[in-house]
C-alpha cells in the first residue's frame, strides 16, 4: 500500500512536498551536522589529549559516529516518505531530551548545552506528529 495517502490525492498536493515536513527534515539534518561536529570533535581530542581511558573515549567517539550516520539516514528516508522513519524519530528524540535533561543538573550543569539540546527535539515531536507530517510519511514497503 504505496503512494501518497486518500488526502493528498483529494487536494491534488504531494504531501512530500509540504512545508512542515521540510522543516522537519531540516532540523534532522541539523542534529546530524552537530552530531558530525561533536564526532569531528572527539576524534581531534582523542589525538590530541591524554583521556583517563582510552577505552572509554574510543567508545564514546564510536557511539556519537553511530547516532550522526543513523540520524543521517533518518533525515534521508523522512524526504523518501516512509512510515518507519517515526519510530526512529521518536527514539532519537527521546534520547536527546533525556541527555538534555541530564545537563541541567549534576556536578558539571550545563543549562546551554540543555537548551540546545531541548528544544530542537521538542519541535521534532511536535512537528513528526501534525497532520501534514503524518500523510507525507505513510509509505510502507519498498
Amino acid at each position: 500500500m504505496s503512494g501518497p495517502s486518500p488526502d493528498a490525492r483529494d487536494t491534488g498536493r504531494d504531501p512530500l512536498r509540504s512545508a512542515p515536513l521540510k522543516v522537519l527534515v531540516g532540523l534532522l539534518l541539523a542534529e546530524a551536522i552537530g552530531l558530525a561536529s561533536l564526532t569531528a570533535f572527539l576524534l581531534y581530542e582523542i589525538f590530541t589529549e591524554v583521556p583517563d581511558s582510552y577505552a572509554a573515549a574510543i567508545g564514546i567517539t564510536v557511539l556519537a559516529a553511530i547516532a550522526t550516520l543513523w540520524l543521517s539516514i533518518i533525515a534521508i528516508n523522512t524526504l523518501r516518505g516512509f512510515a518507519w522513519v517515526r519510530g526512529a524519530i521518536v527514539t532519537m528524540q527521546v534520547l536527546q531530551i533525556a541527555v538534555a535533561i541530564g545537563s541541567f543538573q549534576g556536578l558539571f550543569a550545563r543549562t546551554d548545552i540543555g537548551w540546545l539540546l531541548l528544544v530542537p527535539a521538542v519541535a521534532v515531536l511536535a512537528l513528526l506528529f501534525s497532520r501534514p507530517v503524518i500523510s507525507a510519511t505513510a509509505r510502507r514497503g519498498d
